[in-house]
């Protein structure tokens, strides 16, 4: 790794001469930086028993900003030298116009780092990851005669990047990451339904491509399938509905996540904008956005505005408390930024986005909050959705639910689809659950146009009178 770091300033870049042009594009400006990236990714997928896709992608570049009140100039290029450095400084000054704004104050410094920095993709031959896949494919295929195809798929990667300032101050980071998914098909009769299980995080493929890892994820994969195959078709109507722990609070990052994410607020265009101090949520509610968590697939060391990542609380006690900012929108509220302003390349500007965002664990055992549920939907696992940020109107399909009455789960059902808006919901939480967790390490997040990894999590809960769709009534 030592030997071929990315070092712009070594070998493409004079750090002086850097420096002064950024400089000259953000006389007169609020803020601004110099974003200088290399990425470099490798994807693998076994699917229906042969090597479906073997990828391997590297790019590098920079993205030059200039700030100045809500306007930004924003140039990039994949060319890292000082004549397209002054190309795109004439194009980010466009923003600054006559100037007259006085610089932000820089980020604080941190020698806080939350991963490592090893190569992912050096932790096996490219021969001895195909044979791992094939493995599993074997391995998956022997669990059970009902299964028909399996899909495993093995990516890597490993982000550098560097942020100039134009004070002085440069800030560095070097951001791994690694995933291993499985997903099947089982049949029955005619019928076939899938499951799919995996996850990863800021760290390196060796833990994730051991037996020990992935036989338990193959096996989970397996019975989602199968629980599938047994589902009924899921009633439509209003009722109240648990969520299980970890992966479903994506329900959370989409329907009350983005909500609180500076810009939308600024904006107005956000349904919790104006709420600040307010009762948003149940008693009990707390939703923090934490990108402080060691080696969490949306944790960052700092931000790629070069500010260091928080632990931020969002809603406490049901009640609005902060937002997450960037620095532009930050310095138009009035407020900190708060380590998340996040981009998706150095080809796009730096927005408010989500890291691990998750609810907090209250006192009460799941079991009770099933045995209370008289007449509802248990839903454990969650596909895509859609939500409007205007006013948190969301829909959610489920990957595994179940009936449950009388406070007994029953089948399985399928086709469920959860349908409501994120502060109603968020006021209708009855009960909180004492076995808060994370995902896996699945999450991305779009946000225009844009994707970043990100983290979501919460306890077992239960939410009044949402609507589920369905195939019966």
């Amino acid at each position: 790794m030592a030997e071929d770091r990315f070092a712009p300033f070594e070998t493409q870049l004079d750090e002086g001469a850097a420096l002064g042009i950024l400089r000259a594009a953000t006389e007169g400006a609020e803020d601004g930086e110099l974003f200088l990236e290399r990425r470099r990714s490798e994807a693998l997928v076994f699917d229906d028993g042969r090597v479906k896709t073997a990828s391997y992608d590297a790019s590098e570049g920079f993205g030059l900003r200039a700030v100045k009140g809500e306007v930004a100039g924003y140039a990039h290029s994949t060319e890292i030298s000082e004549a397209a450095l002054r190309r795109a400084a004439d194009t980010a000054r466009l923003a600054v116009g006559d100037g007259g704004g006085v610089m932000a104050p820089p980020p604080p410094g941190t020698n806080r780092h939350l991963y490592g920095d090893a190569d992912p993709m050096a932790d096996a031959p490219f021969a001895a990851k195909i044979d791992i896949l094939r493995e599993i494919d074997a391995f998956t295929r022997a669990l059970d005669p009902r299964v028909v195809q399996v899909s495993a798929s093995m990516a890597a990667s490993l982000q550098e990047v560097f942020i100039l300032r134009p004070e002085g101050g440069l800030v560095s980071d070097i951001r791994p990451m690694a995933r291993v998914n499985i997903s099947v098909i089982v049949e029955e009769s005619g019928r076939r339904e899938s499951g799919g299980h995996g996850g990863g995080g800021r760290f390196g493929l060796a833990g994730l491509i051991e037996p020990g890892h992935w036989q338990p994820v193959a096996r989970e994969a397996l019975r989602i399938a199968l629980v599938n195959l047994a589902a009924e078709p899921c009633p439509a109507g209003q009722f109240d509905v648990v969520l299980g722990p970890g992966w479903p609070g994506v329900l959370l990052h989409e329907a009350v996540g983005h909500g609180l994410e500076g810009d939308f607020n600024r904006k107005k265009s956000s349904a919790f904008a104006g709420l600040m101090g307010q009762q948003v949520a149940a008693k009990g509610v707390t939703v923090l956005d934490d990108g402080t968590i060691p080696d969490r697939r949306g944790s960052i060391t700092v931000d790629d505005e070069g500010t260091p990542s928080g632990k931020n609380v969002l809603i406490e006690d049901g009640v609005l408390v902060g937002y997450m900012q960037d620095r532009q929108n930050a310095r138009l509220m009035g407020v900190a930024p708060t380590g998340n302003g996040r981009r998706e390349s150095f080809a796009h500007a730096p927005m408010p986005r989500m890291t691990n965002t998750y609810m907090l664990g209250g006192d009460t055992d799941p079991k009770a909050i099933l045995a209370d549920l008289k007449d509802g939907i248990y839903a454990v696992g969650f596909g895509g959705g859609q939500v409007d940020i205007t006013n948190g109107k969301f829909v959610f399909n489920c990957t595994e639910a179940y009936r449950v009455k009388n406070g007994v789960v029953g089948a399985p059902v399928k086709g469920a689809t959860l349908i409501g808006d994120g502060p109603t919901a968020m006021r209708q939480i009855r009960a909180i659950g004492n076995d808060m967790a994370l995902d896996p390490g699945i999450g991305n997040c779009g946000k225009a146009g844009q994707w970043v990894p990100v983290g979501v999590g919460q306890p077992t809960l239960m939410i009044g009178g949402l609507t589920v769709g369905g195939s019966t009534v």
